[in-house]
């Protein structure tokens, strides 16, 4: 989930956006000038105390340090959280406020994505096409079609870094956290720090052939191959500590879960569950529909579901405790190459395909709550600095018939990553989308 520093950047409109100590940073420094920055601690204490909402309070301590820490030290959030729920005064305990905080940002993000207006920010991020994106704590990784990876402001949409394959191999797959950059290519693993262009890791020898897939939680990084197998690398020791028979047909997709589960797509169909300790085969997802390739996995940390888009348009739901199916809707009549969530949303899934509707699910019965496309019709407002445009968008009916849209309002979407209110997308050309929700009565 996106820090709240992200958040914050949105908000405040009209005040100065500065990281550091500020003119104000000082106990009882005034400084000259009307400025915000100007206003010693105990003015802003007094400002700060009479805002009754804690999402205005999470914007200003996003704004600078000094803010943040007047903030912090007067206790301003816990004493807000107090105010709205008295009951929880006599606990004493910092984890119930901790997990409001969590619950009113999910909610939050959910709302504005059943009921809230959406727009686009459109820029040119590769030369050539980008058709993977990642998302995560506010920064988006894009990519393959080429041998660059690039970093971006998921809030700005700044360029921040990029990341060049040292060999003549091009990238199939990738990930990232908050210190490294995990890339595959076909026989290579390539590991950069996040601060750094230059590879500090590159695999050696022939362990793996035909790398389709990969997915990564410290320390290991699991790759999904051709032939069906999956290895298992070590970042640290940098070997190949494992090999699993998953399937008989090539993987298409993994995800590795909480609880060291691995879960592998194949081009048959199904999704086949390991133990990453044991290496052992746990059983298969099966689905009630002939069978088709499975694009996209996506895992749920609260429900112990698995998410899963196919080649037939259709999206699916497993529960991993059961393994059986809980609902299996064709939400569009074409492949869906990917389905994501935000990591603790339990209400909406994010899927989208070669029809170029980005459509929002229910999780808990797989019917669709909105669909959406871009409204290139009206002119586009661009930025005289950066050079991105922001877009309208325009919701489809869940009945409209999508040969009647021009497909250029509707470019297929070969991947998408959800973060805090927002979505990225790719499209198999060298720009990138980010979809920003807003609360409804914003």
């Amino acid at each position: 989930m996106e820090t709240s520093s992200s958040r914050g950047r949105s908000g405040s409109a009209g005040l100065k956006r500065r990281r550091g100590p500020g003119p104000g940073g000082g106990s009882g420094g005034g400084g000259s000038g009307s400025t915000a920055q100007a206003l010693n601690d105990d003015t802003l204490r007094s400002v700060f105390s009479r805002l009754d909402d804690h999402f205005d309070l999470a914007r200003c301590s996003a704004v600078c340090n000094s803010w943040n820490r007047v903030i912090d030290t007067a206790h301003l959030m816990r004493d807000l959280y107090y105010k709205r729920n008295p009951q929880a005064r006599s606990s004493g305990s910092n984890t119930s406020i901790k997990s409001y905080f969590k619950e009113l940002a999910l909610d939050e993000h959910a709302s504005s994505f059943s009921r809230g207006p959406a727009e686009v920010y459109q820029w040119i991020g590769h030369p050539n096409q980008a058709t993977i994106c990642r998302m995560k704590s506010g920064s988006i990784l894009t990519g393959v079609g080429d041998k660059t990876l690039r970093l971006w402001s998921a809030e700005s949409c700044k360029y921040m870094n990029e990341y060049i394959v040292p060999s003549s191999k091009m990238l199939v797959d990738f990930d990232f956290d908050e210190n490294k950059i995990v890339g595959l290519t076909s026989s290579q693993l390539c590991i950069w720090r996040r601060s750094e262009p230059r590879s500090i890791f590159q695999s050696r020898g022939a362990s793996f052939n035909r790398g389709l897939c990969m997915s990564f939680a410290d320390p290991e990084v699991i790759i999904g191959c051709e032939d069906g197998r999956a290895f298992v690398y070590d970042m640290y020791s940098r070997s190949c500590s494992s090999i699993y028979r998953l399937h008989s047909s090539p993987l298409t997709c993994l995800t590795i879960t909480d609880d060291q589960l691995i879960a592998a797509g194949s081009t048959f169909g199904n999704v086949a569950i390991a133990d990453q300790t044991s290496g052992q085969k746990l059983g298969v997802l099966k689905s009630a529909f002939a069978p088709t390739a499975i694009r996209s996995l996506s895992f749920s940390t609260s429900g112990h579901l698995i998410f899963a888009g196919s080649s037939a348009g259709y999206a699916h739901c497993w529960d991993l405790r059961t393994l059986r199916p809980l609902w299996e809707k064709r939400v569009s009549p074409n492949v869906i190459y990917s389905a994501h969530h935000l990591p603790g949303d339990t209400a909406t899934l994010a899927v989208g395909g070669i029809d170029g509707v980005l459509r929002l699910i229910c999780q808990r019965t797989g019917e669709t709550i909105r669909s959406f496309i871009v409204n290139a019709d009206r002119p586009a407002a661009s930025s005289s600095h950066q050079q991105v445009e922001k877009k309208s968008v325009r919701q489809v009916a869940p009945n409209a018939r999508l040969d009647n849209i021009p497909t250029r309002l509707r470019p297929q979407i070969t991947c998408l990553a959800v973060g805090m209110k927002k979505i990225v997308t790719t499209h198999g050309e060298n720009y990138i989308r980010v979809w920003k929700f807003r609360p409804k009565s914003s």
